[in-house]
């Protein structure tokens, strides 16, 4: 399954709600609380159905994670449901409302929204050691010893075909192209052979950078921060890990304005998910929701290319069985300060 978070218009306002993408390209978005309602009254008769619906489907990704696998469970009995009954957006449901809206008819949210914590690795040999280039300096041997991360801001996310607004701070932002992962359960010092049982899915990611405040902070032996905390962006959905496969034979691509500058695989990684996942919870609990990322591919940025990102430039990131996430970076602010620092 490809579970969105999406917002509709009513008479109210806009309000989210939680849903599947449907068709090759997620061209249609599947109201799931709606559809659930309809289902188990169509097929069970079951009473209270919409009250059924409100607990099953909270319009909030990690309370839905949080239930576990009966929520997925009924959110895959809906689907193949309404599938079966109608290739198109015509069932209504219980109280007349639509299940179906086309993809442009809706807004779709990052596919978590408010995660307990965002964690960013550096797992791909060949990014570290171009970044290692640059600076004229070997690999540490200690990334060979451990899977390296940061932690990321989880309040600042950006979702598919949202505008991004240019940092006012800095001169050379960057995109970098990268997958992640969604804890789908609780848990603390899990061991790697059961570690991918605790994945709920795959989204893509975009870590955002702010290249020349990033050269500063990391010369003081701490960060990224400021170079990052300043936005990042996930989705277009989250799939299952059913869905995806292979995680790593995924081939991972960047299109800036529609030229692709990147492209690489998800297998090339020197550290797994799994790994990850064995050494963040170390004494250490992981929660429903939680996001873990690869770190960039190698040859994944514009910093391993010497290309740069310009205000007004359309980013699309693409992973085979993930989609495409795409961002229109803004024009800075006119007469924003500037940190004096130099790439």
């Amino acid at each position: 399954m490809r579970l969105t978070l999406f917002e509709i218009e009513t008479p109210l306002g806009r309000i989210p709600r939680l849903g599947i993408a449907l068709g090759k390209k997620g061209e249609r978005v599947l109201d799931l609380h709606s559809c659930y309602a309809v289902y188990v009254q169509e097929t069970e008769n079951r009473p209270q159905a919409i009250r059924w619906a409100d607990f099953l489907f909270p319009a909030d990704m990690r309370a839905f994670l949080e239930l576990g696998e009966p929520a997925l469970h009924a959110a895959r009995q809906a689907m193949d449901w309404f599938e079966v009954q109608s290739k198109s957006c015509q069932i209504k449901g219980v109280t007349g409302q639509r299940l179906c809206f086309r993809r442009d008819e809706v807004r779709l949210l990052p596919p978590i929204q408010n995660p307990r914590s965002l964690r960013d690795f550096l797992t791909f040999e060949v990014h570290v050691g171009n970044g290692a280039k640059r600076r004229n300096e070997p690999i540490s041997e200690y990334w060979y010893k451990m899977p390296i991360y940061y932690k990321g801001n989880p309040s600042t996310l950006y979702g598919p075909d949202d505008d991004f607004p240019w940092p006012s701070f800095t001169r050379l932002l960057d995109y970098e192209l990268e997958l992640a992962c969604i804890i789908g359960k609780e848990g603390k010092n899990i061991p790697e052979d059961d570690a991918a049982s605790y994945i709920a899915g795959f989204t893509i990611m975009n870590d955002f950078s702010a290249r020349d405040v990033q050269k500063g902070e990391m010369a003081c032996r701490l960060g990224p921060a400021k170079a990052k905390d300043f936005g990042t962006v996930i989705g277009p959905w989250l799939v299952t890990s059913d869905e995806v496969g292979d995680i790593r034979d995924l081939r991972m691509q960047a299109r800036i304005n529609g030229e692709t500058w990147s492209d690489g695989n998800s297998g090339t990684s020197h550290w797994t998910f799994e790994q990850m996942i064995a050494h963040v919870s170390r004494e250490e609990t992981l929660y429903p929701g939680d996001i873990l990322a690869s770190g960039t591919v190698g040859f994944g940025c514009g910093l391993e290319l010497d290309r740069w990102l310009k205000p007004g430039d359309t980013v699309e990131l693409e992973i085979d069985k993930l989609g495409i996430l795409k961002n229109k970076v803004l024009e800075p602010h006119i007469n924003s300060p500037l940190y004096e620092v130099k790439a």
